[in-house]
């Protein structure tokens, strides 16, 4: 089973507002960025909730069939880079979600609607 970039998009998008992530940001990378067509952008208030949010989302991706292709941060939950191929996470702590501001580095990308 082969899953949709813009429904993984959603799922994980559904991962992370169930474990209360902050801000979550999905920005199109169509047509701007040969990396993913989606990234997903949010943060946590403590290093445990960084983790918590990623362990949802990579569990629901994984029950979607989608692959995890790689994941990185997780040692120091400050930033945790969650690649699922066409969709990639970017997990914050709050502070440096501030420091490295992603959206500004991307401001060429659409900022995606989901329901």
């Amino acid at each position: 089973m082969t899953i949709q970039p813009n429904e993984l998009m959603q799922t994980v998008v559904d991962a992370a507002e169930d474990k209360k992530a902050q801000k979550i940001v999905a920005l199109g990378l169509q047509g701007i960025s040969l990396v993913a067509d989606y990234f997903v952008i949010c943060h946590g208030n403590s290093d445990t909730q960084v983790l918590s949010i990623t362990t949802e989302i990579k569990k629901r991706a994984e029950e979607k069939g989608a692959r995890v292709k790689g994941i990185e941060g997780t040692d120091t939950a400050r930033w945790v880079l969650l690649d699922l191929g066409d969709v990639v996470v970017h997990i914050f702590h709050r502070d440096e979600r501030e420091y490295y501001n992603l959206e500004r580095l991307w401001s060429d990308a659409k900022v995606v609607e989901f329901a």
